[in-house]
């Protein structure tokens, strides 16, 4: 409705390049909410998504052939898009011995072997669900501001917890870059709506580059973010259809041999280990898609090194939709024994 109101009007051309000002102000706000963080409106930078906003942290804070650390199962597209920018990933394994989250202990022995110049985290995390208990990143916080480690947080999946809240790295660091979308808790992927919370001294080049690359954030989606923030109702009733499907399937997963999984914290995945049927997941979710009629990520998108035992399952769907899918998997696994 925002954005029909904005239509009607005509207030669709260019807009500030750090984004528009009441948006940045309400942003800024929501930290004080969320975290009890206080935060100026003058290190929010809209951007165009959370993928415009990597681009944009990493031209800003990384000369090329820096090193940043980054978890093994990931998100694939930063290594890609670290790779395009000529800088380097290196790849921490995490798994079941730290629930499958990082810690500061793998970020020093990384660093220790050859010299980081960034760590890219994820909390609640893409494809495990898993997140960094709140010690823990503290921890990572301050061992990444004592070695000059620039700390990128990826807060994307923050609203979609389930047991415990999300920390953000900004209540442990003011050197941290935090990263953020409206796509994932505010439910709007299409409109290409994303933010970053940085150092001061990093704004001016950022706003730069956004300049340079994109000019502005849309503004059409500006407006409709606006917004979202009271929008609650409605996004926690997602939140509850997520929290629904998740316990399903941490019921009935055990039940069809696939209770190997990373503890799904928050986001909206469930990351199993599928080596009691198969070693190529790839070929093992192509079949499952054409005899089951079941989508499902293989393993190998996230950790080239031990991902062809392993796939995502996404439950982000509607309740009747992943319980369909459920029983579907179900049948087929069962009649694979």
């Amino acid at each position: 409705e925002a954005a029909m109101a904005a239509l009607r009007d005509g207030a669709i051309g260019y807009g500030e390049a750090l984004g528009d000002a009441g948006l940045r102000a309400r942003i800024a706000r929501s930290y004080g909410e969320k975290y009890g963080v206080e935060v100026s409106h003058e290190r929010v930078i809209v951007t165009t998504g959370s993928s415009g906003g990597f681009l944009l942290t990493f031209l800003a804070a990384f000369d090329p052939g820096a090193r940043i650390a980054v978890a093994l199962p990931g998100y694939p597209a930063y290594a890609n898009i670290l790779a395009a920018l000529g800088l380097e990933a290196v790849g921490v394994d995490v798994g079941p011995e730290t629930r499958f989250a990082p810690t500061a202990a793998m970020l020093e022995a990384a660093h220790r072997d050859k010299k980081l110049d960034g760590a890219l985290l994820m909390s609640p995390a893409n494809p495990t669900g898993a997140m960094i208990e709140a010690e823990e990143f503290a921890r990572i916080c301050a061992f990444c501001d004592e070695a000059k480690i620039v700390l990128v947080s990826d807060e994307i999946y923050h609203g979609l917890e389930y047991a415990a809240p999300a920390q953000s790295a900004l209540r442990h660091s003011r050197r941290a870059i935090v990263v953020n979308s409206f796509s994932k808790y505010y439910a709007m992927t299409g409109w290409r709506l994303g933010w970053l919370i940085a150092p001061q001294e990093l704004m001016r080049p950022l706003e730069r580059l956004q300049q340079s690359l994109a000019i502005c954030a849309p503004t059409l989606s500006q407006k409709a973010a606006l917004a979202a923030f009271d929008a609650s109702e409605e996004l926690e009733a997602n939140r509850a259809v997520y929290a629904q499907n998740r316990a399903l399937l941490i019921e009935r997963l055990p039940r069809m041999g696939l209770g190997d999984f990373a503890p799904p914290d928050g986001a909206f995945y469930i990351y199993a280990d599928v080596s009691r049927f198969t070693d190529d997941s790839t070929a093992f979710c192509r079949r499952m898609l054409h005899e089951a009629g079941v989508a499902a990520t293989p393993g190998l998108d996230f950790d080239p090194r031990r991902g062809a035992r392993t796939l995502r399952l996404s439950y982000a769907g509607a309740a009747a939709d992943v319980a369909e899918g459920v029983e579907r998997l179900e049948a087929w696994l069962l009649g694979r024994r």
